[in-house]
């Protein structure tokens, strides 16, 4: 990518786009963007900072695309019928999936570290890209959430870090299968289940993106993950665990606080133990760091500097994040979408006493039917007696779609379980009755995907409930 080329994004306010076109202007290439958010009115604050950027905004009308030069970035599920693509087609210009330009970038770089799993990438991205930066290694960073450490006035969005060291750490998608476009030096695996695919097709993206490695870091506390680590020879492994004192590093003294998780951090390399403090509650966050710490390490980052660097790490966005607190009710909001980051948030907030209300808004009707048996599964043994479950209807953002199985059906089967839920059908119908059943001491969990208005959700249930 020496050459200036002009790209238009299709959907550019996207947690997955936004990082990808920072970066390309950020390298001297031309950006323009269309988002049917941006069509809508929502989001603005997103979509001025772009423009302070130099990004030149279009509707999503096709008006945008008028010369053949331009490449269209899309996501491989946009369809034909959009007018962007449309127009695209219409012109003679080129079109490019937003997995394959990232995988262009990635695989350039001397230094690719990717973040694959079904869950914890976005965090320990985060957390990878902010190590090799307060080591001073100058990554570049390619997140799907915002890392708050990197937030500032000129930088209100910083889902990418664009720097000029060898590393480029980017978390990569097994969804769409694109996972298999990208070429790692140091493969990161934090996890293996049940998502947007079947269990065999995951075994093969995943075993594939870790071959292709020079240092496979594999958690040897999920059963599919450990599999692939007893395969590998000694030599190109990295693995970590909570439990198994076998781990190349392990956790010990584990300590869960109401905001925040402190351990011991063991090596097999290092006479040393370490001690780290991190800013984020849950186990689950105890692993992430972990995998952080593995790949920083083959990149001769020393296990006590990576373990200061992570005192000092903020979080990302949407993970678990706190909102704010009003009549004595606290609000989270957190991107869990998917059973595994469902329950592992839940048993991260029973650490603590009050009862759940959690509004989980499903990311699609697809998962749904993919996953009913899992969601059901995990409510019913997530949630305690006293805790409510509500669920509007998926988010919707058009096109074709099996409407086969909708949140009533999860619904039904959570209350078949014994466990208290109910299936609303509106966002806002869930706020309402949310408001209305809250009493002091209840957490408030406000959980989804693909959404980004579900953080201004969480904000005004904090207003509400003042």
């Amino acid at each position: 990518m020496t050459e200036t080329k002009d790209y238009f994004f299709c959907g550019i306010g996207g947690s997955g786009m936004l990082p990808l076109a920072m970066i390309v202007k950020a390298k001297g290439h031309s950006v323009e963007g269309s988002d049917r958010s941006l069509d809508q009115g929502l989001n603005g604050a997103k979509f001025d900072y772009l423009t302070a950027l130099g990004v030149t905004l279009h509707p999503q009308d096709g008006s945008g695309l008028t010369r053949s030069e331009q490449i269209l970035v899309a996501s491989a599920a946009v369809e034909e019928a959009v007018p962007d693509v449309a127009a695209a087609n219409e012109i003679g210009a080129a079109r490019l999936s937003r997995a394959e330009l990232l995988a262009e970038l990635f695989n350039a770089a001397r230094a690719p570290i990717g973040v694959a799993g079904t869950s914890g990438k976005s965090t320990t991205t985060g957390m990878i890209g902010w190590i090799l930066h307060h080591a001073g290694r100058d990554p570049t960073v390619m997140n799907g959430a915002v890392m708050k450490n990197f937030v500032s006035d000129d930088a209100l969005f910083a889902s990418a870090l664009v720097g000029k060291g060898e590393a480029f750490v980017s978390e990569v998608d097994e969804s769409d299968g694109s996972i298999a476009m990208f070429n790692p030096k140091i493969a990161v695996l934090n996890n293996v289940a049940l998502d947007h695919k079947t269990m065999d097709e995951l075994r093969a993206l995943f075993r594939g993106f870790v071959d292709k490695a020079e240092t496979a870091v594999l958690n040897l506390d999920n059963e599919e993950t450990a599999r692939v680590a007893a395969e590998l020879p000694e030599a190109k492994r990295a693995t970590y665990s909570l439990l198994d004192a076998s781990a190349d590093l392990v956790a010990t003294e584990i300590t869960p606080e109401p905001f925040g998780i402190s351990f011991i951090v063991k090596s097999q390399r290092e006479k040393s133990p370490a001690s780290v403090s991190l800013k984020m509650p849950g186990r689950h966050n105890v692993s992430n760091a972990l995998a952080a710490i593995a790949a920083v390490k083959a990149c001769g980052v020393s296990l006590k500097d990576a373990a200061a660097a992570l005192g000092a790490f903020a979080g990302v966005k949407r993970r678990l994040e706190y909102v704010g607190e009003a009549g004595g009710v606290t609000v989270f909001d957190d991107f869990a979408h998917n059973p595994d980051k469902i329950a592992a948030s839940l048993h991260t907030l029973h650490d603590f006493p009050g009862r759940l209300l959690v509004m989980f808004q499903p990311h699609g009707f697809g998962p749904l039917k993919k996953m009913r048996n899992e969601f059901i599964d995990c409510f019913a043994e997530a949630l305690h007696e006293d805790d409510m479950l509500l669920m509007p209807e998926p988010v919707y953002f058009g096109g074709t779609v099996d409407r086969s199985v909708s949140s009533n059906d999860i619904v039904d089967g959570v209350i078949a379980s014994g466990k208290r839920a109910e299936a609303l059908a509106t966002r806002d119908d869930c706020g309402d009755r949310l408001v209305e059943i809250s009493a002091p001491g209840d957490r408030i969990i406000v959980m989804g995907a693909r959404d980004d208005t579900l953080s201004i959700f969480a904000a005004m249930l904090v207003d509400r409930l003042d």
